[in-house]
């Protein structure tokens, strides 16, 4: 089910963005272009990653405890089958309800950084995730909300470099198409485009 608003206003622009800008013909869009439009607005973003988070969560844990519950149980393929599907039940929607308020508080500060800053780009996520990591360990002292800020950093930090060189070797790989020609006397005419001929 699709949630579609209409207003009757233009949306305001963020702070320090001008008119948007054209897409020159022949120019190459880079990730500092296409991210903005990759993904959801900002505050559908926070339900949309908090979602996926937990997905991911319930997936992978419910994976892992699976093979976890497989090994851990009695010796029968009854008794295997049984502990395996119990540790999915048990431990799964723990593991994706983790996710989710790591995926969720994530996305409230991205949104944040992106409304205070007036711009996307990687820092932003960077900085989020070592905000993240640093909450989720308050309750262990500043010792480890250092540390688990400085892990967050590091981990957004290599994913979005991977993004980056990523959607660079892609752009090398595959150019946007053939460039037409701008004079349009090199053009030939298409067949049948007199259409006195027939008359």
């Amino acid at each position: 089910m699709s949630l579609i608003v209409t207003s009757s206003r233009p949306p305001l622009p963020l702070a320090g963005a001008g008119p948007p800008q054209p897409i020159a013909r022949g120019e190459v869009v880079g990730p500092s272009k296409m991210e903005e439009y990759a993904r959801e607005p900002c505050p559908w973003r926070i339900v949309d990653d908090c979602g996926g988070a937990f997905t991911m969560g319930a997936i992978g844990g419910g994976i892992f405890q699976a093979i976890k519950g497989f090994r851990n149980s009695p010796v029968g393929v009854n008794h295997r089958l049984r502990g395996s599907l119990t540790a999915i039940k048990t431990r799964a929607p723990q593991l994706g309800g983790s996710f989710a308020v790591w995926g969720g508080l994530f996305s409230m500060i991205d949104c944040s950084m992106v409304r205070m800053r007036g711009k996307e780009d990687p820092w932003n996520s960077i900085t989020s995730g070592a905000l993240t990591g640093a909450i989720l360990a308050a309750r262990n002292g500043p010792v480890a909300m250092v540390g688990s800020a400085a892990m967050g950093g590091i981990l957004l930090a290599l994913i979005e470099g991977a993004g980056i060189l990523l959607t660079r070797f892609a752009s090398t790989q595959f150019p946007n198409g053939p460039q037409l020609s701008e004079d349009p006397s090199q053009l030939q005419p298409p067949p049948f485009s007199d259409y006195r001929q027939y008359q």
